[in-house]
């Protein structure tokens, strides 16, 4: 027996495609639609609502595709009281829970809208009732144990797509996904810009940062905005710190040169013996603390006392005493770095990249910057629907916003 809902959208549905979006959205999920009623805005600045009924073969499958046009900003006219059931196995959601995304979202429980604390795609909601106060989270699967009491369903939920203002200068590039053939110069104030305001704001912010920083030569530039405030958290893996670290004992980058860009005889020892150096003194910290390592992006970070999450894969060498060779703990750890980011910059890799992309809400903007175009087109391709990219060689990108920046700034 066919089940039915009458949901509201509003925003710039037609010249953004987000009606089209949600009409696709609704056939690949199987599903019916009437479009009751349409108001559109007349100004580029006005904003349109329509109001559809959708249609599925059941209950179950009509859960399912309110879920998906949550994604779109798409919510129930009459979204009614949350449905909660408990958690019967350790890591399993209960049957039918509720699919996050990591746009802003609400929860109804008890007649009052709760917000939830920290949004992020693809995990569940718990609510956690302390005395008097209700509060709603989201949980990774794995995180979620016995007795845990999960949102199953779309009912009693709204979520809010981030409006950006049109006649905003300050993102102004962001009017495109990609941005490849625009004055770099102007990019790169433009991120420079949203720096200033995270830093203004009280904010911080998170770099995500692969080994091409250090091949292209871009780590003192890095190094020159850690010192001037502008790097406040870093997420990366065992390479970008091992190559870093390497640079600065033997002035190689996997055996090669940075002044010279050549290779040097037994250079491709050098990331090993890196290393293996680390790993002696017991930490990155510990070996900034006796001088072995007097230099570069993990000792600026250490010495200015900012904060990096190193998390590794199968690949890896070594690793370095600091990287997280569990995966989960990793991810939790780059979770605790969360709380107050108001800007974040990701250059030269897919993978840390997408893995942060995914636990970021979607209110945080959020910059990639790469010279494979299909890095920066696979973030908004994964939900994270803030990512802007920027196509273009990471070294100069980074030579230029040191430029902008920090006043004074030279390269060595």
């Amino acid at each position: 027996m066919s089940s039915s809902e009458t949901v509201e959208v509003t925003g710039h549905l037609m010249d953004s495609g987000v009606l089209s979006q949600i009409l696709d959205d609704i056939r690949e999920y199987e599903g019916d639609w009437v479009i009751d009623s349409i108001d559109v805005g007349r100004e580029a600045a006005d904003t349109s609502t329509a109001t559809i009924t959708v249609t599925s073969v059941d209950d179950e499958a009509l859960q399912r595709l309110l879920m998906r046009l949550q994604t779109r900003g798409v919510n129930m006219v009459d979204p009614g009281e949350a449905s909660v059931s408990p958690c019967d196995q350790d890591g399993v959601f209960p049957d039918g829970f509720y699919s996050t995304t990591n746009l802003p979202t609400k929860v109804r429980l008890d007649g009052t809208w709760l917000p939830v604390e920290n949004p992020e795609m693809d995990c569940g909601l718990v609510v956690t009732r302390e005395g008097d106060r209700t509060r709603v989270v989201t949980l990774p699967m794995s995180d979620v144990r016995v007795g845990m009491q999960v949102v199953c369903g779309a009912s009693g939920i709204r979520v809010t797509v981030p409006e950006v203002a049109r006649d905003e200068e300050h993102f102004g590039f962001m009017e495109s996904d990609v941005s490849s053939e625009k004055p770099q110069a102007v990019l790169v104030r433009q991120v420079a810009e949203g720096m200033r305001e995270a830093k203004e704001a009280g904010r911080k912010v998170l770099w995500v940062g692969g080994p091409g920083v250090v091949h292209t030569g871009a780590a003192p530039a890095m190094v020159a905005m850690v010192e001037a405030g502008f790097v406040d958290v870093l997420f990366a893996g065992n390479a970008l710190a091992t190559h870093d670290i390497e640079a600065n004992l033997y002035g190689t980058s996997l055996g090669v040169d940075l002044a010279h860009g050549r290779g040097v005889k037994h250079g491709h020892e050098h990331h090993i013996r890196a290393l293996n150096t680390i790993r002696k003194e017991g930490s990155i910290a510990a070996a900034v603390e006796s001088g072995v390592l007097t230099g570069g992006i993990m000792h600026a970070l250490v010495t200015h006392g900012k904060r990096f999450v190193l998390v590794g894969s199968v690949r890896d060498d070594g690793p370095l005493p600091d990287v997280h060779t569990d995966v989960l703990d990793g991810q939790r750890a780059m979770r605790a770095e969360l709380p107050d980011v108001g800007f974040c910059l990701m250059v030269a890799t897919m993978l840390h990249s997408v893995a942060t992309g995914n636990i970021l809400p979607a209110s945080i903007p959020l910059v990639c910057v790469d010279i494979n175009p299909a890095t920066v087109t696979k973030l908004a391709d994964r939900g994270s629907s803030q990512a802007r990219g920027i196509v273009t060689d990471v070294g100069l990108f980074l030579e230029q916003l040191a430029h902008e920046l920090v006043p004074g700034y030279r390269r060595a």
